[in-house]
């Protein structure tokens, strides 16, 4: 009997984008989604390969100057081999995979091997970066017209096929792609064939990403500022009129946060919130997890709690990850929100409210001072004597609500709820930040988090990395953990919330410009 054939996979020719990952289209995330593999560029943004499957394998096949990882004929035969594997495979790909991106080879070898394949347009990096530095590539004032064009053609070639002449008597703008080495060579052939050495000319690298940088100058002068400035790939360089309007259009580079690196120092699961919060006023996000989160060593004390919760009066949550670990386990034990019966509800601020709302659950009680000594106060002022309290809580929470809650009298059950367990180490890249004096502000939102980076690092490694940077904290308690540290406090909100804390770093970085 015959073995049934293998049957052959898919390529997806996916445009990831010139480098902000929210610029993928719709249709370009849904294809990584599939992939069982995903051969990805250096442009395109690593943040990306979150949306494929958790158990997608991953190769990188980037290009970096010049230096290649693997050859072009060998990209395309690693696409040949794994869809006749039978792989769904996503070729991630910086910008439009069909401007200069090489995906018409791609799809030659793909066509040539009888590989199904299907081509993902996707912003590429021309109109991206203009866009994002501010510069209309086309304007009925100044032109009517653009040209896209190779700075960097093949090495194979005799004589250039581009078309200086043309290029220059014409009134369009032109955008060159991978031109930083040539770029002495085009100013001079452009001037040479006629183009005005005043014409405007930017130089936009990494464009739309958050690292983002701009340099202004004209064909005369250009290549001298971008030597000066030491400018390097990967970049944009955009000739024409239309560079004037820059400073008048210039919006994602001039924003409170732009070009400033801030540490985020939450758990990894409650990180991208607060990250994308920040990322909106342009900050470059270096996420440094410093509490990961874990179950009790034991279900016990928990559970029997669970198991007589309508008995309580009242049940105490301090935080999110308190309410998401007791609904989980509710769950566990095949409950819902019924079983809190007649038990009311403290929440001990606003986040931790809308987290308890998302499970169907209205907070009674949500105290005007969100932290431990405000609902220790809120108890204390609608009396609790006698009244049966559970408080599920982490086991390093601070013995603020147990000591107040007992003093009044209140019968307390306080079950560790989940462990907070410090990492062994920092990430790599935010190390090389925090060395290379890349992170203007750093934040903690919770003592532990404090706690924690000083026990990765050690406290005078933490100071001495820390020296240079604003320290922002989310309230009292956490900054007198920061001072006890040696950390000298620059930022604390009025109001402890994540948007209050944004807010106040906002106002210090203005007032510090």
């Amino acid at each position: 009997m015959s073995e049934k054939p293998q049957k052959i996979g898919r390529v997806y020719l996916i445009g990831a984008g010139p480098g902000d990952p929210g610029l993928i289209t719709v249709r370009g995330r849904e294809c990584l989604r599939r992939a069982d593999v995903v051969v990805y560029d250096y442009l395109a943004n690593e943040a990306l390969l979150d949306s494929a499957p958790s158990g997608a394998e991953l190769i990188y096949a980037g290009k970096i100057g010049g230096l290649h990882n693997h050859e072009q004929s060998q990209i395309n035969e690693l696409l040949v081999r794994k869809a006749l594997a039978g792989h769904v495979v996503a070729r991630l790909k910086g910008g439009d995979p069909f401007v200069f991106g090489r995906g018409g080879e791609e799809c030659e070898a793909l066509a040539a091997a009888g590989v199904p394949f299907e081509i993902v347009p996707g912003v590429t990096a021309g109109i991206g970066a203009a866009a994002y530095a501010g510069i209309p590539l086309t304007h009925r004032d100044f032109t009517t017209s653009v040209a896209f064009v190779t700075g960097h053609e093949g090495a194979h070639k005799d004589a250039s096929e581009i078309d200086w002449q043309g290029l220059s008597l014409g009134s369009g703008t032109i955008v060159f792609y991978m031109g930083m080495k040539n770029l002495p060579l085009i100013a001079q052939n452009l001037i040479g064939c006629g183009r005005p050495p005043e014409t405007p000319v930017a130089l936009i690298r990494w464009g739309t990403r958050a690292e983002q940088v701009v340099l202004t100058g004209n064909l005369g002068d250009i290549a001298e500022k971008a030597r000066k400035a030491n400018f390097k790939p990967p970049a944009i360089t955009v000739v024409g009129e239309v560079v004037s309007l820059r400073d008048k259009l210039r919006w994602f580079d001039n924003r409170p946060f732009s070009g400033k690196g801030i540490l985020v120092t939450r758990a990894a699961d409650q990180a991208g919130e607060f990250s994308s919060m920040l990322e909106r006023y342009g900050a470059k996000i270096f996420e440094c997890p410093t509490i990961s989160i874990s179950p009790p060593e034991d279900w016990l004390e928990v559970d029997t709690a669970i198991q007589a919760l309508s008995g309580f009066d009242w049940t105490i949550f301090t935080s999110a990850n308190a309410v998401r670990m007791f609904f989980m386990r509710l769950g566990d034990k095949k409950l819902d929100t019924r079983a809190f019966g007649s038990c009311l509800v403290c929440a001990v601020g606003p986040k931790t409210a809308a987290a308890l709302s998302a499970f169907g659950i209205r907070a009674d009680l949500v105290p005007p001072d969100y932290k431990a000594e405000g609902v220790v106060a809120a108890f204390k002022a609608i009396g609790i004597s006698g009244k049966k309290i559970l408080f599920p809580k982490a086991d390093r929470a601070r013995e603020v609500i147990t000591k107040g809650l007992t003093a009044l009298d209140a019968q307390l059950i306080a079950p560790v709820l989940y462990r907070n367990i410090t990492p062994e180490s920092v990430p790599e890249k935010v190390l090389a930040a925090l060395e290379e004096g890349q992170i203007a502000c750093a934040t903690f939102t919770s003592s532990s988090t404090v706690e924690n980076l000083a026990a990765i690092l050690g406290e005078n490694r933490m100071l001495r990395l820390l020296s240079n940077v604003a320290i922002a904290s989310i309230g009292p308690i956490t900054s007198r953990t920061c001072r006890e540290l040696g950390l000298h406090v620059d930022i604390e909100p009025a109001e402890y919330t994540l948007e209050a804390l944004t807010e106040e770093m906002l106002g210090f970085f203005r007032r510090s410009n």
